[in-house]
Formats: C-alpha cells, sequence, structure tokens
C-alpha cells in the first residue's frame, strides 16, 4: 500500500529509474501526479520505463526519459539540461544507479573493484553536482538510495561497501554545504526486497538462502517497493521538512543482525573471481 502524498506540478528525477527500487519509487511518484523525468544509460529501459509510468500516472502527471550513464559527467549535466527545460527546477532528486556482484577480495580484478565505484560513487557525484545549478532554492529534497553494506561489513562486497560507504559521506557533506540553500540530503538504505534483480541475484538465489536471509529480518518479513518508496514520498514532501544528512535504514530492522548479515548467504556458495 502507498501512501498518500500530492506532488502535483513538482518535478522529480530518478537516475536509475527504470528498474527495480528506483522504478518503484518513480511509479510512485507518478501516481501522486508529480512530473517525473527517469535517467538510465540504455535507451530501451528508458522507452520501457516511460511507457510502464503513462500507465500507472494519476491526472496531471507527466513522465520524460533522458539517456545518460552516471560516469559520464557532461552527459548527466546534458540530462538535467533537457529535463528542466521541459519539467523546470528539479523540487526531489532520486539518485539510485548501481552496480554490484559477489566477489571475495582476493579474486576480484582492480577494474571490477573500479567499475563499482564509478558507478555507485563517482556516479553519485556527477548526478549531485550537475544537479545542483537545477535544484529549486529552498525546498530541494535530494534523496540517494545507498546500502547497507555502507555501514555493516559483508564478505564477498569490498567493493560495493567501499562505495556505498563513500555515498553516506557525500550524502552529510552536502546537507552540510548545501543546507543554507534551503536543500535538504538525506540516504535510504533499502534491506531484502523482493521481487527485484539484486535480492534474486546477490541475497536469495536458491530457497535455502531465502530462508536463511529471512531469519534475518526481525520483522520476518522481505521488504516490498511501496516499502521504499513511501520513505522516498515522505522524504521529499513538507512532512520531513526539517530532516537532512541522515542515513535511513528501510529493512525491517535487519541492519541490526552484525554477526550474520544476509548477503553472507550468498557467501556459502564461495563465489569465484569476477570483475
Amino acid at each position: 500500500m502507498q501512501i498518500d502524498l500530492d506532488y502535483a506540478d513538482r518535478h522529480v528525477v530518478v537516475f536509475g529509474g527504470t528498474t527495480g527500487i528506483n522504478f518503484g519509487i518513480a511509479q510512485a511518484f507518478a501516481r501522486q501526479r508529480a512530473r517525473v523525468t527517469v535517467a538510465s544509460r540504455r535507451q530501451e529501459n528508458v522507452d520501457a520505463a516511460v511507457a510502464a509510468l503513462a500507465a500507472v500516472r494519476e491526472a496531471g502527471a507527466e513522465v520524460h526519459g533522458v539517456v545518460a550513464d552516471v560516469r559520464d559527467f557532461d552527459a548527466v549535466g546534458a540530462a538535467f539540461a533537457q529535463s528542466v527545460q521541459r519539467f523546470g527546477p528539479v523540487d526531489v532528486l532520486v539518485s539510485g544507479a548501481a552496480g554490484n556482484f559477489l566477489c571475495a577480495a582476493q579474486a576480484m580484478s582492480s577494474n571490477g573493484f573500479k567499475v563499482v565505484v564509478d558507478i555507485d560513487l563517482v556516479g553519485s557525484f556527477h548526478v549531485l553536482r550537475q544537479a545542483h545549478a537545477h535544484l529549486r532554492k529552498p525546498g530541494a529534497s535530494v534523496i540517494q538510495i545507498t546500502a547497507p553494506q555502507s555501514f555493516v561489513p559483508m564478505r564477498y562486497q569490498a567493493h560495493a561497501s567501499a562505495a556505498k560507504a563513500g555515498v553516506d559521506q557525500l550524502t552529510r557533506t552536502l546537507a552540510l554545504e548545501w543546507g543554507g540553500e534551503g536543500i535538504r540530503v538525506n540516504s535510504i538504505s533499502p534491506g531484502p526486497i523482493d521481487g527485484t534483480e539484486g535480492f534474486r541475484k546477490l541475497m536469495a538465489p536458491t530457497a535455502e538462502d531465502r530462508a536463511f536471509a529471512l531469519g534475518q529480518v526481525p520483522l520476518q518479513r522481505f521488504g516490498s517497493l511501496d516499502d521504499i518508496a513511501n520513505l522516498a514520498l515522505f522524504l521529499g514532501s513538507p512532512y520531513a521538512a526539517y530532516i537532512s544528512g541522515a542515513l535511513i535504514p528501510c529493512d525491517g530492522g535487519g541492519a541490526l543482525e552484525s554477526v550474520k548479515p544476509a548477503l553472507e548467504a550468498a557467501g556459502r556458495r564461495g563465489p569465484g573471481a569476477a570483475g
């Protein structure tokens, strides 16, 4: 179930917004009558997402898609320029592009480590840096999608852990620097979200892994796309007007289980070299 908040005439940009958690967030804002721009690096994914969003949007909502690889600073800038020309200043920015795979550190190539850091951390900087000139001041809300690896060490996740820890510090730093302009910057850390490709590949590819992962969640259920989208709707709204620099887990309490993190379920299979 999604909460009901009116985003009529507000411009929401979702980077990485064509699949998974980020697409669920884009859907939620479209249902709340926002003007939604989704950005991704593949044209076919952007086209499919725009078509799907057009089918669920409420009256008054508008949807636009732009193509940009977050690793390309200039392409990200061009994407913002195009979206702002169409819908005006950005009221809510969701930065969610990410990459990941399971691999022990000693088996990981330098390129494998670099690819994840370039997408998750450098890409986040590119998105936020290029967005700044186009954010509504005061009033804009920036939401980064991070991961529990940023603060809970997990085997076979050296690359993602380093990248997401950097994303969280970027959130806090920009909350300090941009607060005077009335811009809020926060991070959402999703737990195991059922039905997503990342959950299936990294955490629960087998029934045994799924059962293990569920055992690490105090609320004893996996999350849904609506769980994350509702938090994003709240953070983008006036109800969160005094929240900035926060890292908010949305994981059913899973991050509290530090002894046997859920991703270690997949790690028991012993991933080999990757990257």
